[in-house]
């Protein structure tokens, strides 16, 4: 896998109450206008069990859809194909004939409704404090690990691809994740795990994480507020350099688009970030190679903002080499990777509330002192540089002999670039 994962999650624009035909009518758009950009993943988040799910929150002591086993099961209210016992199956067949995968969000632990007095391998006290579904498992006792076995088998039987498995990394719960892990291995069928959510999440972890994990969060919920995108920036700082088919860190869901529809966090909404703030979120989860997983509907999305998912050589940017921050001095971060065929890239991003304009040395973002074509990887345009040979005040700091590289940004602005030899 040279890329990330790619594609479109439920939670932020419906929450835990998204129904079959919201998926479905994500999914017809994904295959018809994303997937040839590498948008291949259909996610279904939470709560697909409950049939009270509503907006903003989760609902104590819901009746959660089981079957004989103590497994979740798809609300045949709300997923009408799941009628008769046959769970995701269908769902996931009809994603799969539109060329996509199938993934659904799943918590740790055991259904409350499933457990009784006799049950012995609950561990009452180690449960999510955020869910009221669930209980933790005890996994000193053999009936926990055939307990996630038995879950991943029905996974598989559904034809399910991706799942993301929820309250296993804050605090950091090993033997689930080891426990989860063992039973993808065993249920005979290739399943991405993504675990989350990543909130204070430690490099000490990257060793453990990448032996059982796709993909895992390195950050809280993420949602459409600047702040929230500039506290990634530091993240994915640590986090970038270690990316790759070994597993990758997740700066969590884009909230871009038509949000909070029946969402856990807001009413109905275009998301509140600024068009430079929409690009500057894009154009820094893909240098960081992180998991890229659109939040907004997208039939209702605005195009300018499904635009942003459609440019081919800007997601390349994926599948480059290197990528790392090279310079932070407030307002101003520098990003450098390396593409094939000795191309460069440089992504440049003001963190300020006012306009930056500056010229930066091409060696300081590990280009060639003398360069040759240098474009704006989002218009296409050619960039004009300047070689420099004596101290200017136009390109003061640039080195005699290296070339000058002006770039001008907006509030929280970013501007992607590719050199050519």
């Amino acid at each position: 896998m040279t890329r990330p994962p790619m594609g479109w999650n439920s939670w932020d624009c419906y929450g835990t109450t998204v129904t079959e035909e919201e998926v479905l009518a994500n999914a017809r758009f994904l295959a018809e206008h994303l997937l040839p950009f590498g948008w291949d993943t259909v996610v279904v988040d939470i709560d697909w069990s409950d049939p009270t799910a509503k907006s903003h929150g989760y609902n104590a002591g819901a009746p959660l859809c089981l079957d004989a086993a103590g497994r979740l099961v798809p609300d045949p209210g709300r997923f009408p194909s799941a009628a008769g016992g046959a769970g995701f199956g269908p769902l996931a067949a009809q994603v799969h004939d539109l060329g996509l995968k199938f993934g659904i969000h799943v918590m740790r632990g055991i259904p409350r409704l499933a457990v009784d007095g006799e049950t012995p391998f609950v561990d009452r006290t180690n449960v999510c404090e955020w869910n009221p579904d669930m209980l933790g498992l005890d996994h000193s006792h053999p009936g926990a690990q055939a307990y996630y076995d038995s879950v991943l088998e029905l996974y598989a039987s559904w034809g399910v691809d991706f799942v993301k498995v929820d309250d296993m990394l804050w605090p950091y719960q090993a033997a689930d994740v080891e426990a989860f892990a063992r039973a993808v291995r065993r249920c005979g069928r290739e399943i991405a795990v993504s675990l989350s959510p990543g909130r204070d999440l430690s490099l000490s972890r990257l060793p453990h994480l990448r032996e059982h994990a796709t993909m895992w969060r390195i950050c809280d919920d993420l949602w459409d507020r600047w702040e929230d995108v500039e506290a990634n920036v530091s993240r994915f700082a640590r986090w970038a350099p270690h990316a790759g088919p070994d597993g990758w860190p997740d700066g969590d869901m884009l909230p871009l688009g038509r949000i909070g529809l029946r969402a856990e966090r807001g009413d109905p909404r275009d998301d509140r970030l600024t068009p430079a703030e929409r690009r500057t979120l894009v154009t820094l989860w893909v240098v960081a190679r992180s998991p890229l997983m659109i939040g907004g509907d997208l039939p209702t999305s605005d195009p300018a903002t499904v635009a942003l998912f459609q440019n081919a050589d800007v997601l390349a940017v994926l599948e480059a080499t290197g990528n790392r921050e090279v310079f932070r001095e407030d307002p101003l971060v520098l990003w450098s990777a390396q593409g094939p065929g000795g191309v460069g890239y440089v992504a440049a991003f003001n963190l300020g509330a006012e306009p930056l304009e500056v010229a930066l040395d091409s060696q300081d973002v590990d280009l060639p002192a003398r360069l040759g074509t240098v474009h704006d990887v989002w218009s296409g345009e050619v960039v004009a540089t300047v070689a420099v040979t004596a101290q200017e005040d136009a390109t003061r700091g640039v080195a005699p002999g290296s070339t000058a590289v002006p770039v001008r940004l907006e509030p929280h602005g970013c501007v992607l670039l590719r050199h050519t030899p």
